[in-house]
């Protein structure tokens, strides 16, 4: 375990947050993942070269590492020889280390990943029909302990980097082979017979199967400002990942001073973990509620940047029986959203169940007579279908594996890793 300190919180609602652009490595070398192309010419200069090389290497080295995926640099083509050695003393192109990856029977993927200093956090992605989401965590643990939330029960210990951010939808790219000329690891071999090696599941990058990102993983997103915005910067970049923004979604507790520059920042779309209409029921269930009310945090969404019919506001709703689920609270919910004029959705979630947990989930007739109510007000409220609750990877269940494991699964895991690698 890293002897990393858990950074200070003075309460769960406010927590200070501990600066952190690079995680040391033990090695020495600077991992490049996450930097800008203005960085990378900082670094190139401090290590040698002159204003002008810097310059011309970095714009190299950023399309190597965002567009093409590469993580060695004797790939880099369009770099001298003699060159590439004298970068991999210095610098190194890495990936968050993959401790496990759990594939659901509905085709949910989840990964424990571990950072350069031994913390572990883990990313999800759900294939659907029209699209593929990847859940990109923000943090190591989390502060804000919601009641109904796995995660909520972790402890803080910091906020992730850009690079392991960033490297998480690279480590995705990694594994679906959406780098140019990539095979997906998801896929099945091509049938040997089939020349073409277009086999149905044979993906390569010609087919995009990433192609939403959700900041919902573990951690409140708007406690980690500033390298959230960075990361999604990086993705954004069309000479980088070129992912656009309208397929990047950001959801937050309710960190009411940071939401207009979420939007004024980064524009992305904006969803909130509502799951509550009156102060007494979201003051027990999402605590942050205290300091940012239900009356502040509407206003603010109504103030978003770029919230439109075409770009509406997600209200994520998790159904908790007895708690939240009643018609009166539908009919709240909906008065609410008319009041604030917003452009908005509902999204039910039936509750995810996890070991200790002090809620139920609604059921299933409940769910569809809260969400007829909501229709009939004329607002959007969708039943979100569970995926991945075989493996944890649900809403609201992310908690490390290696919280979960003992010593002994973890090194077991370890061999049979190592053996499978030769």
């Amino acid at each position: 375990m890293s002897s990393t300190p858990l950074m200070p919180i003075p309460g769960h609602i406010d927590p200070v947050t501990t600066p952190r652009d690079i995680t040391p490595r033990s090695d020495g070398r600077i991992d490049l993942v996450g930097l800008p192309r203005a960085h990378i010419a900082e670094l190139l200069s401090e290590a040698g070269l002159d204003a002008k090389a810097a310059k011309l290497r970095a714009k190299q080295l950023f399309h190597w590492l965002y567009h093409r995926g590469v993580t060695d640099f004797e790939g880099m083509t369009d770099i001298a020889k003699t060159m590439r050695p004298w970068l991999a003393e210095r610098f190194v192109i890495a990936r968050p280390e993959v401790v496990l990856a759990q594939h659901s029977s509905d085709g949910t993927r989840k990964w424990l990943l571990r950072t350069a200093d031994g913390h572990e956090f883990e990313m999800v992605f759900i294939p659907d029909e029209a699209r593929g989401t990847l859940c990109v965590s923000s943090q190591v643990g989390c502060t804000l302990n919601c009641r109904f939330c796995h995660t909520g029960t972790m402890r803080l210990v910091r906020n992730l980097t850009v690079g392991e951010i960033v490297g998480q939808v690279m480590l995705a790219r990694d594994a679906l082979g959406e780098w140019p000329n990539g095979v997906s690891e998801f896929a099945p071999l091509p049938d040997e017979d089939d020349e073409d090696g277009d086999a149905p599941g044979s993906y390569t990058a010609n087919g995009r199967l990433l192609t939403n990102i959700v900041m919902m993983g573990m951690g409140e997103p708007l406690y980690n400002f500033d390298n959230v915005r960075d990361a999604l910067r990086l993705v954004m970049d069309g000479d980088g990942l070129a992912l656009s923004r309208r397929r990047i979604t950001l959801s937050t507790s309710g960190v009411v001073p940071m939401m207009a520059r979420a939007g004024a920042e980064m524009g992305v779309n904006l969803a909130v973990s509502l799951h509550g209409v009156t102060k007494e029921v979201r003051d027990e269930i999402v605590p942050i509620n205290r300091k940012y009310g239900i009356e502040e945090l509407l206003q603010a969404c109504a103030d978003y940047p770029g919230a439109s019919n075409a770009r509406r506001i997600t209200f994520e709703y998790v159904m908790l029986a007895g708690k939240n689920d009643s018609d009166e609270d539908a009919r709240e919910l909906a008065r609410l959203i008319k009041q604030y004029r917003l452009p908005a959705k509902v999204n039910l979630i039936p509750f995810n169940p996890w070991p200790g947990a002090a809620y139920e989930c609604s059921s299933p007739e409940r769910i569809r007579a809260f969400s007829e109510i909501i229709f009939a007000a004329g607002i959007s409220a969708p039943v979100r279908t569970p995926r991945g609750r075989d493996i944890d990877a649900a809403c609201g269940q992310l908690k490390t594996a290696a919280a979960k494991m003992s010593r002994a699964e973890l090194d077991r895991l370890a061999d049979e890793k190592q053996a499978a690698l030769g």
